[in-house]
C-alpha cells in the first residue's frame, strides 16, 4: 500500500470512528436520563425515536441531499426539501414522545393538549433536527473541498511526476556525440583502448536505458556514471588539462535523484578547457545519510558569440529537475571568481 493509499485508508478509518462514537453517545444518552427510573427495553427503544430521527436526517443531509443540491449551487431545493421532512418529522416525534410518555409515564403529566404547548414542542424538535441537518451539510461541504483538494494534489504530484520524465528525456546527448567521435579516432592508433572505450560507452548506456527510469538510484552509481563519462571525454583531452575526481561517501545506501550532475560536468569540458592554455576541472562528490555535496570548479574559458550550441539549457534542466525532486530540500550556487577566471557551481541537497 503506497504511502498515500495508506493515509486516505486512516482517515476513514478515524470519520468511521467518530461517527460511530457520536451515535452510540446519542443513543445510549437516555439511558443516562432514565437511570434509576426502572426504564424497560419496550420503553427504551420508543424514546430512541429521537435518536434515531436525528440520524436519519443527518445522513439524508450528508450522503444525498447536501452533495446532490447544495454543493451544486441549488440552495433553494435543499433548503426546501430540509423544510418539508425536518418540520413533518418534528411533529411526528413531538406525538410519538406523547404517546410514549402516556404509556409509560402517565403519572409525570408531560402531555400539552393546548396549541401554544404543542407548537412549542414540536419547534423545539424541529430546530433540534434543523442542527443536525446543518451539521451534516458542513460535513459534506468539508468532506468535498477535502476530496478536491487531494485530487488536485494527485493532479499536481502526476504533473511533476511527468515534467521530471520529460526532463529526463532531454538530457543533453551532448557526451555521447563526443564519446562517438573519441571512439572513432581510437581505432586509428589504439584499437585495444577503442575497444575498452566502448564497453565503458555501453555501461553509460545501460545506466541511462535501465536505471535512469527509476525516481531514484544508489549514488554509488551514479558517482560511476560519471568516473566513466570523465573517463571518455579524457581521451582527447591535451596534455595541459587537470582532471580531478574525488568522492567521499559515508553512507553506501544514499539514493540519488538520477542524472542530476551529468549537465554540470558537461558543462564544466565544454567551459572550462582551452585548446592553448593551461585548463582544469575539479570534482568533488561527498555524502552522507543527511546530504548530497557536489561542487564542480574549472578554468573558465566561456565559448564565443557564434558558439551558442546548448547555451544555458543544460543549467536550466539542472534547476527544474531539482525543483521537482528535491523542492525546498536543496541550495545550489554557482557563478565565477577570481576575475572570471574560475567557474563554480556547488549544490547541497538535504535527504
Amino acid at each position: 500500500m503506497s504511502k498515500y493509499n495508506f493515509k486516505i485508508s486512516m482517515d476513514r478509518n478515524l470519520a468511521l470512528a467518530c461517527h460511530l462514537t457520536l451515535w452510540a453517545y446519542m443513543f445510549l444518552s437516555p439511558m443516562t436520563f432514565w437511570r434509576g427510573t426502572g426504564i424497560t427495553l419496550p420503553h427504551y427503544l420508543m424514546i430512541s425515536m429521537q435518536p434515531l430521527l436525528l440520524m436519519i436526517v443527518f445522513y439524508l443531509n450528508y450522503l444525498y441531499l447536501a452533495p446532490k443540491f447544495f454543493v451544486s449551487g441549488k440552495h433553494r431545493y435543499d433548503l426546501l426539501i430540509n423544510i418539508v421532512v425536518i418540520s413533518s418529522l418534528g411533529t411526528f416525534l413531538h406525538y410519538w414522545m406523547d404517546w410514549t410518555n402516556d404509556l409509560y409515564m402517565p403519572h409525570m403529566g408531560w402531555r400539552y393538549d393546548d396549541t401554544l404547548g404543542t407548537a412549542a414542542y414540536i419547534l423545539r424538535d424541529s430546530l433540534n433536527l434543523a442542527v443536525f441537518a446543518a451539521g451534516a451539510t458542513a460535513l459534506a461541504l468539508a468532506r468535498r473541498w477535502v476530496t478536491a483538494d487531494q485530487s488536485l494534489k494527485e493532479l499536481e504530484a502526476a504533473s511533476a511526476q511527468a515534467e521530471l520524465r520529460n526532463l529526463r528525456n532531454q538530457i543533453n546527448p551532448h557526451f555521447l556525440l563526443n564519446t562517438l567521435n573519441n571512439i572513432y579516432a581510437l581505432t586509428a592508433f589504439d584499437t585495444a583502448k577503442a575497444q575498452e572505450t566502448i564497453q565503458e560507452l555501453s555501461k553509460m548506456l545501460r545506466h541511462i536505458l535501465y536505471d535512469y527510469q527509476q525516481p531514484t538510484v544508489p549514488l554509488n552509481d551514479e558517482i560511476e556514471f560519471l568516473e566513466n563519462y570523465v573517463k571518455l571525454m579524457r581521451i582527447r583531452l591535451p596534455e595541459t588539462v587537470d582532471v580531478t575526481f574525488t568522492t567521499e561517501i559515508q553512507d553506501s545506501n544514499v539514493q540519488i535523484a538520477p542524472m542530476i550532475f551529468i549537465s554540470l560536468v558537461e558543462n564544466a569540458f565544454k567551459h572550462g578547457i582551452s585548446p592553448t592554455e593551461p585548463s582544469f576541472i575539479r570534482i568533488n562528490i561527498s555524502a552522507d545519510k543527511h546530504f548530497i555535496y557536489c561542487e564542480i570548479t574549472n578554468s573558465n574559458h566561456p565559448k564565443t558569440e557564434s558558439d551558442h550550441s546548448g547555451h544555458g539549457i543544460g543549467l536550466q534542466q539542472v534547476q527544474r529537475r531539482l525543483d521537482l525532486a528535491y523542492p525546498d530540500h536543496y541550495t545550489w550556487q554557482k557563478g565565477t571568481k577570481e576575475n572570471n577566471t574560475i567557474y563554480y557551481s556547488t549544490i547541497t541537497i538535504q535527504l
